[in-house]
């Protein structure tokens, strides 16, 4: 019998802003951008406080609109120094309780504390305390979600943010699934949401009956994994030393691309969140790949190496940047787009200087994600 895990997902609220609320007062109650400039051509939104958030402003979204949206804005660029310094601060208090560890990115991880080192026995517990010792220690709020596996402790953790602490119980999972809207199923995307909701599946419920046959036969391979999840079945573990031989990120877009500058925003969009997964794991990288899908389906990839490893902003996107001027994308039409890199290998701990200028390209990109309730 597989023994009942005890998983504990946190997600830092806003971290980027928040850091920057705490180390500057002067920015503290004020609509906050982290990212590009609006000016000239615009850049990317990395992340914004949740008094900008209040307007609409989300991360991603080209700064120009963002500042549409919030005309009395603050626009900063982002500290990345600042951030990775409060993640591994971070990362040690996890690691008061528990090893079994699995960073997502410099702002999110898992936590198995099915056996915990302090010998505390509720996951609950630990969550409280973990929130507790980084309102203290840093002065920035964390939300945590806890539950039996990864699948419903990560959706938890995202139901009352900012600061916020749910647990789901084994005996709510299967219900709170069948609630769950379709397009907070794990790897479910805006294309995919669309086109199960066209279909008259909205919710769990609705995708719970269907049998697996017919889900793969709708959705393919990943129709296995959702007639698992939306049963509340989830059997993969956290993963504190996973070997990593690529890390990347991709997205689907419902109206496909067709404008240079349109791709470079997104493809700038993508290298936030590569670049956060990267230094989450501490990897670096040499060889940088851009995928593209076109509208009839075929794939493409172009790739880039260098001498050394890389897991920083500006040289990533300098080179996704050269990829894409080397590659003929007049009269495409983009569907898919993907960034990826891999030859890894972990940080040496020797910091390479970067200057303010190549870190900061990225965000000039052009504008255009059986035990009882007791017992955890």
């Amino acid at each position: 019998m597989r023994r009942q895990r005890k998983i504990i997902h946190v997600d830092m609220d806003a971290f980027y802003a928040s850091v920057e609320q705490r180390d500057f007062p002067e920015y503290r109650g004020k609509p906050l951008i982290v990212g590009g400039l609006p000016e000239g051509r615009g850049g990317v939104v990395a992340t914004a406080s949740y008094e900008a958030r209040s307007y609409g402003v989300r991360s991603a979204m080209p700064s120009k609109v963002a500042q549409r949206l919030c005309p009395d804005a603050l626009f900063v660029y982002p500290r990345f120094d600042a951030y990775k310094a409060a993640s591994r601060h971070i990362r040690e208090i996890f690691h008061r309780y528990t090893d079994i560890v699995e960073p997502l990115s410099l702002d999110e991880a898992y936590l198995d504390v099915t056996d915990d080192k302090q010998g505390i026995g509720s996951a609950l517990v630990i969550a409280k305390r973990i929130k507790q010792a980084i309102r203290e220690e840093l002065q920035l709020t964390a939300s945590a979600g806890v539950s039996i596996n990864k699948f419903v402790a990560k959706i938890a953790s995202d139901m009352q943010k900012p600061d916020g602490l749910t647990f789901i119980g084994p005996s709510k999972i299967e219900a709170f699934m069948e609630e769950l809207p379709v397009e907070r199923f794990f790897g479910v995307g805006k294309v995919t949401a669309a086109k199960m909701k066209a279909m008259g599946f909205n919710i769990g419920a609705d995708l719970k009956k269907l049998s697996e046959a017919e889900l793969i036969h709708y959705f393919g391979k990943p129709g296995r994994f959702y007639y698992q999840i939306v049963r509340g079945i989830d059997h993969r573990e956290v993963q504190p030393h996973r070997e990593a031989k690529s890390v990347s990120v991709e997205d689907t877009y419902q109206q496909d691309l067709t404008a240079v500058d349109d791709m470079l925003a997104e493809l700038g969009r993508l290298t936030v969140k590569l670049v956060s997964r990267l230094q989450g794991a501490q990897l670096k990288g040499r060889t940088i790949t851009v995928k593209f899908k076109f509208h009839d389906f075929s794939l493409m990839t172009r790739s880039h190496t260098l001498q050394e490893p890389v897991n920083d902003e500006g040289s990533l996107f300098h080179i996704v940047k050269r990829i894409i001027g080397k590659v003929d994308l007049r009269g495409r039409k983009i569907r898919l787009l993907g960034v990826g890199v891999s030859n890894l290998e972990k940080q040496d701990g020797v910091r390479r200087e970067k200057t303010i200028d190549a870190q900061l390209k990225l965000f000039a990109a052009p504008s255009s994600d059986d035990a009882q309730p007791s017992d955890l």
